[in-house]
């Protein structure tokens, strides 16, 4: 018993290769790289962080300073260390262009990257 025919497997091949295009282009497109991070604690933003190119730092805020991030000199931000049991925040990952977010819910951490453009098809928050 054969698991796929050979056009079962061209319709496969080729569905996922528009997807990897669609998504492609999306990202070279429509992804802006973000000027700004905003750190959201309990939903109400606490910093607003500029994101540029040349400066290197690390930094927690005063409401979860058992949370660090790191600033990148490439202009990304990341979660570098938590005291939470699972590490999702921190596998996250850097975040630079706009639209990207990473949350550390145990913490009630939550950093969303926006242009500063204004846009108004951008969303503020996700509440929760």
């Amino acid at each position: 018993m054969k698991f796929a025919k050979k056009t079962d497997m061209l319709i496969i091949a080729s569905i996922v290769l528009f997807c990897v295009v669609f998504w492609l282009v999306y990202r070279g497109v429509y992804a802006k790289p973000g000027k700004y991070a905003e750190i959201y604690h309990n939903s109400q933003q606490v910093k607003k962080v500029e994101l540029q190119s040349g400066s290197e730092y690390v930094f927690s805020v005063p409401q979860s300073p058992e949370v660090v991030f790191r600033v990148y000199s490439d202009g990304s931000i990341a979660f570098l260390s938590s005291d939470c049991p699972d590490k999702v925040c921190i596998r996250a990952g850097r975040l630079s262009r706009a639209g990207q977010y990473a949350a550390c819910l145990p913490n009630r951490l939550y950093i969303k990257i926006v242009s500063g453009d204004g846009d108004p098809g951008e969303a503020d928050i996700i509440i929760g």
